[in-house]
């Protein structure tokens, strides 16, 4: 899907457009150089879902949150991988748990980079950015209803439901991808323990159910731990 970020008007939208389109438009690539990983004993089923494609709607990505992080890299969540999946630190200076097996690739945005990770089988794929907006529900407003790229603009769009905590946002949708077809997506915005707001967009094919979609962005946000900060900030 695609994926737009404003820096005042109409320029920066255009750019963001073409940088956030995934899926056809980026080259995939195993983990970076960099990427260090804890894995977890091999899973005896399938591993969970996580979503493909980039949607329409980022909001606007804030500045790289590594840049400040590199004499402080984040701590460790207290409790292991689940099965199938691994703990990532990310370049960007994150850390969270990832299916294993799916490859890490990076775009630059306007202001920061935009992490994807891509099942290598089903279309699933997870999106991890810092936005500039200053809470999760500005953040997803813009994203959702901006009158040059937002989400809810798609073709086949269709609200699938909502949520919202005091630290967090949350959508559920589908739309067709010119590419792909039908896809769902669950955008989660959260505020992390150093007040950066994040967005963890987990994306894949509309016929696969919603809770193995759903199942790599509960692992995210469960373990995310920001440069420097606490773990499990973007829990539900």
């Amino acid at each position: 899907m695609a994926a737009a970020a404003v820096l005042g008007a109409g320029a920066g939208a255009g750019v963001w457009f073409v940088l956030l389109r995934d899926g056809s438009t980026g080259s995939s690539a195993g983990p970076a150089s960099g990427v260090t990983v804890a894995t977890s004993p091999p899973a005896s089923s399938a591993l969970p879902s996580s979503p493909n494609s980039a949607d329409p709607g980022n909001g606007t990505p804030a500045t790289d949150p590594g840049q400040d992080a590199s004499a402080s890299p984040p701590a460790a969540p207290a409790t292991a991988p689940a099965p199938g999946y691994r703990r990532a630190q990310d370049p960007v200076g994150y850390t969270l748990d990832v299916p294993e097996g799916w490859s890490r690739r990076q775009k630059q945005g306007e202001k920061a980079p935009v992490v994807y990770y891509d099942s290598p089988s089903d279309g699933r794929q997870l999106q991890i950015f810092a936005v500039t907006e200053d809470s999760p529900v500005t953040s997803l407003d813009l994203a959702e209803n901006d009158p040059g790229y937002g989400f809810a603009r798609q073709p086949g769009y269709e609200a699938l439901g909502r949520d919202s905590g005091p630290t967090w946002a949350e959508p559920t949708y589908r739309y067709d991808d010119a590419d792909k077809g039908p896809r769902q997506v669950v955008d989660h915005r959260f505020q992390a323990a150093d007040g950066t707001p994040y967005a963890i967009r987990v994306s894949g094919p509309a016929t696969l159910p919603t809770a193995r979609i759903r199942a790599p962005l509960t692992a995210a946000l469960n373990s995310f731990c920001p440069p420097g900060g606490s773990c499990g900030q973007g829990l539900l």
